[in-house]
């Protein structure tokens, strides 16, 4: 379906004037036929009375950033996307059928799956009506906040993710036409997007994982490449959604955590890591000092050591040195041999 512009009829307020004056004309044939019971004008003024009401339907206000899709008798007429007041045809009828359908906007949702929000109270029902009554389309970027999903990472892992995704209609005609609803079908294209691309990362860098697909591991993950996760959703989302005029201007991953079941479990591995990266740092420290207090007291004389001794004050050093607590001193008044 190809996008038409409807820029014609721009003359709104001279139409309004116009059938605002036949209702005042229609009016005062009544009057006029039925003081002086002359009834052709009793009738002239009921059909121009008729006429004018339908007349006036045809009016249409199109606010800046909104669009209203036109058809007449099934065929499509146009699309008006200029800010004015029209006048169209009145058999005209405008088409959204994602009218009343609202979408997750940021904090609105914290539930897995489909990001479509229906709620039941009174006022959400008022606006739900009000959108499906003006069946007019936004230009506007928003926003969809998708929903916390449970995702395998590409090791397995079971882990949340949840994404924000901006966009905006750019072609009414095949958001109307191509697709049933299209807000719905953006928000299924967001879940099946993201399900595309998480499986292919670790949650963290690992060994032998290839998650650009050339052949080659790299250090790409979801916790370290978030950039990079983000913009390949982008564009994954962008390549199924072009069919239904929708323009993904930016994606970003507003969640990750591992799954419940293994949090813990995965908190452990990583607090063990820290504590064997932390441990070598020190040991390659005290390894240093030692060394460096040997020669120092080889160079200046300061003690003559023999191999025993020095294995004994490396021992001691090391122990010192790399140990979690403080060394307790213990006074020697004899002598080392």
């Amino acid at each position: 379906m190809t996008e038409k512009i409807y820029t014609k009829n721009r003359n709104g307020m001279l139409a309004l004037f116009t059938l605002l004056l036949l209702m005042i004309v229609s009016i005062a044939l009544f009057i006029v036929g039925g003081i002086n019971q002359v009834y052709w004008m009793i009738v002239l003024g009921g059909v121009v009375l008729v006429v004018s009401c339908i007349m006036i339907s045809g009016l249409v206000v199109v606010k800046p950033q909104e669009a209203v899709v036109l058809t007449l008798f099934g065929k499509y007429k146009g699309s008006i996307k200029e800010e004015g007041f029209y006048f169209t045809n009145p058999f005209c009828t405008a088409i959204n059928p994602a009218a009343g359908t609202r979408l997750a906007q940021s904090g609105e949702s914290e539930k897995f799956g489909s990001t479509v929000v229906v709620e039941n109270s009174p006022a959400a029902q008022a606006r739900a009506n009000i959108a499906a009554a003006s069946k007019k389309i936004s230009l506007k970027a928003m926003t969809l906040n998708n929903g916390r999903q449970k995702i395998n990472d590409c090791l397995g892992n079971p882990v949340e993710i949840g994404i924000a995704v901006i966009w905006k209609v750019v072609d009414t005609a095949k958001a109307v036409f191509n697709v049933d609803n299209y807000k719905e079908y953006l928000s299924l294209q967001c879940d099946s997007a993201l399900r595309n691309i998480v499986r292919m990362y670790p949650y963290d860098v690992a060994k032998n994982v290839d998650t650009t697909g050339d052949g080659q591991a790299d250090e790409g993950s979801l916790r370290g490449s978030a950039e990079t996760v983000a913009r390949r959703i982008k564009d994954e989302i962008q390549g199924k959604v072009n069919e239904a005029g929708l323009e993904i201007v930016d994606a970003r991953i507003t969640y990750l955590a591992y799954a419940p079941e293994i949090a813990s479990v995965m908190l452990q591995r990583q607090q063990a890591s820290a504590i064997i990266d932390a441990r070598k740092m020190i040991v390659d420290g005290a390894v240093g000092m030692v060394e460096m207090a040997l020669e120092r007291l080889g160079e200046n004389k300061i003690v003559d050591l023999d191999e025993e001794r020095k294995a004994a004050m490396v021992s001691n050093l090391l122990v010192v040195l790399c140990g979690n607590h403080d060394a307790q001193p213990i006074v020697n008044s004899g002598t080392l041999y």
